[in-house]
């Protein structure tokens, strides 16, 4: 009774405000009012006419199908779009059956020298990600993966299933694949904000984190400090799903030469050359950068309970729904009110998510926290649309209950809620 005194206590102090703080503008000045299948597919509307041009400019190596010469012997797909359809998140797909695989695999060794002070260490023959595909002659490896299945009881006993991937991995060479492999299986990230994330101040991330959890809220987020290869030195990571990228050039320059095999600006082949240019560079980071942003969908009264169940049991506590941009070299993109449901920060997550594989700071059941705009829209953009960083969770509903360490007792009030809360709680993150 108690604990229902409690919820109630916090759901009245989270209504207040609730139409006042504008959070249906999620991308603020870069907000859009499409809910369509093509939310994610629009320029930012403060664009000028000649900014919209380079826009453009930059959506067409981004789309475009990359065939040999300039595709990469190795490579995982053959187009940025292939594994971002709809510049939504990519599909829990991988294998030789297809042309490309949407997911793919982070590998590292356990001795030897960091490619970068911090980072991991390469593993013997492979590097740090798998290619699964070859535009000539065999690829690295061939991977496979299965579904475990579970089933999770509701407070009420009824029950919810559950997955978790088992990845196999063979060398195409019929070789042993290295002992002390680390391996992370991960699938595409969705393009939501990713100028407006950039745009977030460092100091306000630093602020946020609280590494030793001095406030004793059992929630201690930390930053990830990684190397960034343009600068030379240490910066705050905020892409990728360990936060192990600090800017978001240097996140498309590495999906460009790992992803689909073409080297570029920043990471040329030994002579110097570059299969990419580097304006199609430039303009596919313009482009990624300038994406506008989808208002958050109408809410019924259902839903606005479900805002007020997202405060009251502690998810808002690491999917922090508001903040404000900083400076930004597309002055379009700062001073910007935004909610993008999310700290950048580091989180243990439990060990049933962990990857055991460490990422610069990150450990292996640490993982970044992932913005929730246009989450809603998922589904609507990819029928198939997973959800977790290796795609496991097929409805919001699995995501929640995967969620261990940190989260562990939100996901245990959501597990033991009464069934019309759950369905609330639902109903407000399908606005997102």
């Amino acid at each position: 009774m108690a604990a229902r005194t409690t919820l109630a206590l916090g759901l009245l102090v989270a209504a207040c405000g609730d139409d006042l703080d504008g959070d249906d503008r999620q991308g603020g000045d870069a907000t859009i009012d499409d809910r369509s299948a093509q939310a994610l597919d629009a320029p930012m509307p403060t664009l000028t006419d000649d900014e919209r041009a380079q826009h453009a400019l930059g959506k067409s190596p981004f789309n475009f199908v990359w065939a040999p010469p300039q595709l990469g012997r190795l490579f995982n797909h053959s187009s940025c779009l292939a594994c971002h359809g709809g510049n939504g998140r990519g599909l829990s797909t991988i294998g030789r059956d297809a042309f490309g695989s949407q997911a793919l695999v982070r590998v590292s060794a356990t001795t030897g020298t960091p490619t970068h002070p911090g980072g991991n260490i390469d593993l013997p023959g492979f590097g740090q990600q798998l290619q699964d595909h070859a535009s000539t002659g065999l690829p690295e490896v061939f991977l496979e993966v299965a579904w475990r299945e579970i089933t999770v009881a509701y407070g009420d006993g009824s029950e919810q299933p559950m997955r978790s991937p088992l990845v196999t991995i063979t060398a195409a060479n019929s070789a042993p694949m290295p002992a002390g492999m680390r391996t992370s299986y991960r699938q595409g990230l969705p393009l939501v904000g990713l100028g407006l994330l950039e745009a977030i101040p460092e100091e306000v991330l630093r602020a946020a984190a609280d590494p030793d959890d001095t406030d004793g809220d059992g929630i201690s987020g930390r930053v990830n400090d990684v190397w960034e290869v343009v600068s030379g030195t240490v910066g705050i990571g905020r892409f990728g799903h360990k936060a192990n990228v600090v800017t978001l050039r240097e996140q498309v320059a590495a999906a460009f030469e790992n992803d689909i095999g073409l080297s570029n600006l920043l990471f040329p082949d030994f002579d110097g050359m570059r299969d990419l240019s580097d304006d199609q560079f430039a303009a596919t980071t313009y482009f990624l950068s300038t994406l506008a942003v989808p208002a958050a969908g109408a809410r019924s009264a259902e839903a606005r309970r479900g805002r007020e169940l997202f405060t009251a049991l502690q998810c808002a506590a690491c999917h922090t729904p508001a903040v404000t941009t900083g400076d930004h070299p597309i002055p379009q993109l700062s001073g910007q009110d935004i909610h993008p449901y999310t700290d950048l920060l580091l989180h243990d997550l439990g060990d049933l998510l962990s990857d055991a594989r460490p990422d610069f700071a990150a450990t292996g059941v640490e993982w970044r926290t992932p913005p929730l705009w246009g989450l809603g829209l998922a589904q609507a953009i990819q029928a198939d649309a997973a959800f977790l960083h290796d795609g496991r969770a097929r409805t919001l509903e699995e995501a929640i209950l995967w969620h261990g360490g940190e989260a562990a007792a939100a996901s245990a009030a959501f597990r033991t809620a009464e069934a019309a809360d759950r369905a609330a709680l639902i109903a407000f993150l399908k606005t997102l």
